[in-house]
């Protein structure tokens, strides 16, 4: 499957597509540009279900209302997989009660159960106000959970949409690493993920870049020692993320490229919604020459 393969743009929940270039808007000589704020966050959803293992859509929706972020990655999303998640296609069911758009990119894409039955699939998803100009879903190495023997070997899942956000084009990536214990598949995920977001930095020129996720791994595993030569880890020094109820350790990110100021961070004391908790970061995207406000 090519990197490209299954572009999945849904600009709204009644699924329209739009896959634009971005282009930088015209320059206006004279005028001073400032930056441009921008509020993203991170949430493991875990399909649904709080840490009180009850599904409840309201109420997750309600703690993703709560962040009031421009932009939030979801990890650990159903869409249509199964009794867990009641069937539904909770990626477009929380686009639709949080009025964001969403691109929703599976790691498994399995048959329906009946022939007339939507496709049972599982990943990650962005939560977007802004509109979506294009998105992408990247093959990393994975070990599925879905196989009875399986062996690493690429798999999607490795979410990206480029947003125009006030004139600044934004590619954003959203990522859910391998839980296991030993970190050889995150080796090979961190090394994919440096490889792709560099391709996708060159494709798009100017373009900020910002990666949310569930990475599984503490901030100072070795695993994620390369990550931290092209982006900074906006959470440094911020309180634990897992297990919801009482965090022990920081497993979830906000982590941004060049060109993308951190002006403050927070990990909400939401202990139920979910099984994590969500990472809130304030952002700021320096504008780098005249134009138009």
């Amino acid at each position: 499957m090519s990197v490209r393969a299954r572009v999945l743009v849904q600009l709204s929940v009644t699924g329209a597509v739009l896959t634009l270039a971005v282009a930088a808007p015209p320059a206006a000589a004279g005028q001073n540009r400032p930056s441009v704020p921008l509020r993203v966050a991170t949430y493991n959803i875990h399909a649904g279900t709080g840490s009180d293992g009850v599904f409840d859509l309201d109420r997750q929706a309600a703690a993703l209302r709560a962040l009031d972020a421009d932009v939030i990655g979801l990890q650990e999303v159903d869409v249509h997989w199964g009794a867990r998640s009641h069937g539904l296609d909770v990626a477009g069911e929380l686009a639709r009660r949080l009025h964001m758009r969403v691109s929703f990119a599976p790691i498994y894409s399995l048959d329906p159960v009946t022939a007339q039955g939507p496709r049972r699939e599982y990943g990650v998803a962005v939560l977007s106000r802004f509109p979506v100009r294009a998105a992408a879903n990247h093959e990393i190495t994975r070990l599925s959970t879905q196989d009875e023997d399986p062996v690493p070997a690429p798999a999607p899942g490795f979410g990206e949409v480029t947003l125009a956000v006030r004139g600044v084009p934004v590619q954003v990536f959203v990522t859910h690493l391998d839980y296991r214990a030993d970190p050889a598949v995150r080796v090979a995920q961190v090394a994919d993920t440096r490889r792709i977001m560099a391709r996708e930095r060159a494709a798009l020129p100017g373009a900020r870049q910002v990666l949310l996720g569930d990475f599984n791994a503490e901030p100072s595993a070795p695993e994620l020692g390369p990550l931290w030569k092209e982006l900074r880890d906006a959470g440094a020094g911020a309180p634990g993320t897992y297990p919801a109820a009482e965090p022990v350790k920081r497993i979830d990110y906000v982590a941004v490229g060049e060109g993308v100021r951190v002006r403050g961070v927070s990990v909400p004391e939401e202990a139920v919604a979910s099984d994590h908790r969500p990472v809130l970061a304030e952002l700021s995207l320096p504008r780098t020459g005249p134009g138009p406000r």
